[in-house]
């Protein structure tokens, strides 16, 4: 039937989505609604829970937003995985907890903000072991725009030597390339994002990016967008000279 509803779980799983895409494309929620050519009411409705989206009101949204929801709607009904006996899938690099135990831990995070010129963006980034899907996960803190904070896969190939951060959101990619720690435990390396323009538009974009651990006794670092004049602005951009002086990362411009 045309009004079918999504079941609970589903309905959901359809309202992140829906949600990380409005954010994504930095949408209010009354211009979805009228690209949808719904009520306002009914998308509300839906966001929160109060009622499930219809399969009519899904399949709109779906040409508002350029999103499949139809398969979250359903549920899941993926076969259950194989058992990974504590060891991470070999697109992450066959790892097993005892090898990466050194990268789980907090980090201050550190690099050049995208919206204002000469200052600094500093958050958190959280990597832990997930038990259940056996492998180092990565997620993101103290932003000033949290909207935007980005989880994922940690990936460690031994071949590369190398620590990639990698976030896959509906087929969409953003990619941390890091070296290994230096002596003073730092983390160097490049971030591949899009930028968000003027608009919907959207350009790619690299930069360098440190990782920093945080100690357990240590003070709280400074987060947020960091200035000239800032406290901690001359150590920051000191970690980040560090990541194109000492070649830890390049920019090939021809």
């Amino acid at each position: 039937m045309a009004n079918h509803a999504a079941n609970t779980d589903g309905n959901g799983a359809i309202a992140a989505m829906v949600r990380e895409e409005i954010a994504r494309q930095r949408l209010s929620r009354e211009q979805v609604a009228q690209a949808a050519r719904i009520s306002i009411s009914t998308l509300e409705k839906g966001l929160s829970g109060q009622r499930p989206f219809t399969l009519a009101t899904l399949v709109r949204l779906e040409t508002a937003l350029g999103l499949s929801l139809r398969a979250a709607a359903i549920g899941p009904t993926a076969p259950a995985p194989i058992p990974s006996h504590g060891v991470a899938p070999d697109e992450l690099g066959n790892y097993t907890r005892a090898s990466v135990r050194w990268l789980e831990g907090r980090y201050l995070t550190v690099l050049p903000s995208f919206s204002e010129r000469g200052a600094i963006y500093a958050y958190r980034t959280d990597i832990r072991w997930d038990d259940a899907e056996a492998r180092l996960k990565f997620h993101e803190a103290e932003r000033l725009d949290p909207d935007f904070t980005q989880f994922g896969d940690v990936s460690v190939p031994l071949q590369s030597g190398h620590v990639y951060l990698v976030t896959n959101r509906h087929g969409q990619h953003r990619l941390v390339v890091l070296a290994r720690p230096a002596i003073t435990g730092e983390m160097h390396g490049l971030l591949t994002t899009l930028q968000a323009g003027k608009g919907s538009h959207l350009s790619p974009v690299a930069v360098p990016i440190v990782l920093s651990p945080l100690k357990g006794s240590a003070a709280t670092p400074a987060y947020g967008r960091i200035r000239p004049g800032d406290g901690a602005f001359s150590d920051y951009r000191r970690l980040l000279r560090r990541a194109v002086d000492d070649g830890y990362c390049r920019f090939v411009v021809e």
